[in-house]
């Protein structure tokens, strides 16, 4: 008896006799290229496409300095119209060259038989449609992602055009790894990438029409805004994945047993990763933080820069950022200043002598706070306390309230310093400072200190 085979084992689906799919295609090279090199209206129309192109070339010599500096002097444009721009100057032969070809092709098809410009028309049509589609592809922002849809396109138009598109997926197809009973095939791989990143794309276009629109909606909270904003990225994104597949025929039963295996990773290996991930969800849920508040968490001082799904991004004034861990944000003690509101009491102490007056000095110190232009005068004004009585000074406490911390403190305590030293100078308020004597003995001082010896 002889063995059966693994039906898991992986089998390469090629067909046997590639001739039988190739060879249509062949022939009709073959015969196209026969019909060049003949004399006739095929060579006449190749040399005209060849001297249309010579054409645009010089064209673009000419007016592509022109057409730079008209867009270098288009300042106030926005950027996309700028980028359109230089997208329209790299690609001045193209566009010269469809313009004269559609020009000639349909003076041809008034002047003479359609078949005569049936080459020109074919040409002008592809070099259109490239144009549109390198125009069009711009919605995509990565680079490379952008480069593989723009030649799939082209490629995919080019076959079209060519009526040569069922040929090439016949034989795109033939080429397939079996497992089993399930085959996937090149074409059905094309697909799957195309249709993926089609989808993800128009995810990312409608995530960001909705995000500008929740952004805009003054009566949601930021926090909310985040959450929201989050929360319609992942659905459109997840929607977009399991649509792709769907779209391809992958079977998703499949994935029950991909989930069970998932789940039991993320138990043991990103118990942190999940950790934070629900923690930021918590964080925009509660309203505890959110971007602008001012805060602290052990000696990091700054103000919500960013919520994320992982950390929170924290800006010093420094300008230090400094990604804190959703985690740390729930479990450890963190100062947020401008929580309810965005008033903020400093305390600022001093001393003077006690030949002062403390009337006067509390009048003078509350004057001095309310000189510098960041000290709020209402509704809470700055107010001077006496604190206690010390070895050489009258110890004072001054309060003032500030509502812009993201400015910074020590700026502001270090000017409301300086509005105190100014106004006691002028004021001839004395600030007491430790004083040491220093006393030389003489010659009965000495008899004296060795006689207590």
């Amino acid at each position: 008896m002889e063995p059966q085979s693994n039906p898991v084992t992986p089998q390469l689906d090629v067909p046997m006799d590639l001739s039988q799919v190739l060879m249509p295609v062949w022939m009709d090279v073959v015969a196209f290229f026969q019909g060049l090199i003949t004399p006739g209206w095929r060579q006449n129309q190749l040399l005209i496409i060849v001297g249309l192109f010579a054409l645009a070339y010089l064209l673009r010599i000419v007016t592509e300095p022109m057409v730079e500096n008209w867009a270098r002097s288009r300042e106030g444009w926005p950027k996309w119209r700028l980028r359109t721009l230089v997208q329209i100057r790299r690609r001045l032969v193209l566009i010269y060259f469809a313009i004269g070809a559609w020009f000639v092709f349909l003076t041809m098809q008034q002047l003479t038989w359609p078949s005569r410009s049936y080459m020109i028309g074919l040409v002008a049509t592809l070099v259109t449609v490239w144009l549109f589609i390198a125009f069009a592809a711009r919605v995509v922002r990565n680079r490379s992602l952008r480069r593989l849809l723009i030649w799939g396109l082209w490629i995919y138009a080019t076959l079209h055009y060519l009526a040569v598109t069922d040929e090439v997926f016949t034989f795109l197809d033939s080429i397939a790894v079996e497992f089993g009973n399930f085959r996937l095939s090149v074409l059905t791989l094309i697909t799957a990438l195309v249709i993926v990143g089609a989808l993800f794309t128009a995810a990312r276009i409608l995530s960001n029409l909705i995000a500008g629109s929740i952004r805009r909606n003054e009566d949601i909270s930021p926090s909310m805004q985040v959450l929201g904003i989050k929360a319609v990225q992942a659905a459109l994104y997840a929607i977009a994945f399991f649509a792709a597949i769907e779209a391809v025929g992958f079977d998703l039963t499949g994935l029950a047993v991909l989930s069970g295996a998932i789940g039991v990773g993320i138990g043991f290996g990103l118990q942190k990763v999940v950790s934070n991930l629900v923690s930021g969800v918590i964080i925009l849920l509660d309203k505890s933080i959110k971007p602008g508040d001012v805060i602290s968490l052990g000696e990091t001082f700054g103000w919500i820069n960013s919520l994320g799904a992982r950390y929170v991004s924290v800006v010093t004034r420094d300008g230090r950022e400094y990604l804190i861990p959703n985690e740390d944000l729930i479990t450890g003690q963190v100062v947020n200043w401008s929580h309810s509101n965005e008033f903020v009491r400093l305390d600022i102490y001093f001393g003077t002598s006690y030949g002062c007056d403390p009337h006067e000095v509390r009048k003078i110190a509350i004057k001095a706070a309310e000189d510098v232009p960041r000290v709020l005068i209402s509704p809470n004004k700055p107010v001077c306390h006496i604190v206690g009585f010390g070895d050489s000074s009258v110890d004072y406490i001054l309060r003032f309230w500030i509502s812009d911390p993201t400015s910074g403190l020590t700026n502001v305590r270090g000017n409301v310093y300086l509005s105190l030293w100014d106004a006691f100078q002028a004021n001839n308020i004395s600030i007491p400072f430790p004083q040491r004597e220093v006393r030389l003995l003489g010659d009965d001082d000495k008899a004296v200190a060795k006689a207590l010896d």
